[in-house]
């Protein structure tokens, strides 16, 4: 049905995989790994306060996992591998994640399922998964239609009382016209019938690139600025929920 979409959203990340140098997303450069690092400390801090901590037995999905570094994450914060799951539409990411994550060493542990597809029909039963989770993966998607579908897909498969945790930006890059932001209430459109709660993180990188080598602690003020940051972090529930 999205078969124009599908295709656009494939050589636009063909034209990033060409264009944007390999180390651009590395941890090697500061402010990536602040990025990482602040990133992680409100994740952990969500999950603990949703009653997910631990992780150990929940079972986990990534929609547009690309080359499985939220998933490692979720591993190394005490989830299972074969309670993982992630889908994504690019084949070599696929790939890369199961070289990582869909055996161990010693093939002793069960792998986690790694799907190449298209997220606005997903492969698995409704109810399945305890946290659902996509960062920039909707403002990657400019049709609307698409983009409903595949929030209605990551709903139909979270458990009654799982979360779907959203981390995307908000405002539109005039230099990129292939992705588009996501404000608050397009959210709250996407997810009707949900309890949806949000936070601005993340230091716009503009600024971020410039400040992280020199001051990692101004960064992290400036990061207490809300006005400043260009994510939103969201925790979504159904509302059928009621802790």
């Amino acid at each position: 049905m999205y078969n124009a979409e599908i295709d656009r959203i494939r050589t636009e990340y063909e034209r990033r995989a060409r264009d944007i140098p390999g180390d651009f997303y590395a941890l090697t450069r500061p402010a990536n790994l602040f990025f990482y690092q602040q990133r992680s400390r409100v994740l952990l801090h969500v999950l603990t306060r949703q009653g997910l901590m631990p992780l150990a037995g929940k079972k986990i999905l990534d929609v547009g996992c690309g080359s499985g570094e939220y998933l490692l994450d979720m591993e190394s914060w005490g989830a299972h591998r074969k309670d993982l799951a992630g889908i994504d539409l690019i084949e070599s990411e696929v790939f890369c994640t199961r070289s990582r994550l869909c055996a161990s060493p010693t093939g002793t542990r069960p792998g986690a399922d790694i799907r190449v597809g298209d997220a606005s029909k997903l492969p698995w039963p409704e109810a399945t998964f305890d946290i659902v989770h996509q960062s920039a993966v909707l403002t990657s998607i400019l049709d609307d239609g698409m983009k409903k579908a595949v929030a209605t897909e990551m709903l139909r498969v979270l458990k009654p009382a799982g979360i779907i945790l959203w981390y995307d930006f908000l405002f539109n890059n005039p230099k990129n016209p292939q992705v588009r932001g996501i404000g608050a209430r397009e959210i709250h459109a996407l997810f009707p019938d949900c309890l949806v709660t949000l936070r601005r993180i993340t230091l716009a990188p503009p600024i971020a690139r410039r400040l992280v080598p020199v001051t990692w602690i101004g960064a992290m003020l400036l990061e207490k600025m809300a006005f400043l940051n260009t994510h939103y972090l969201g925790i979504i529930r159904k509302l059928s929920y009621r802790r």
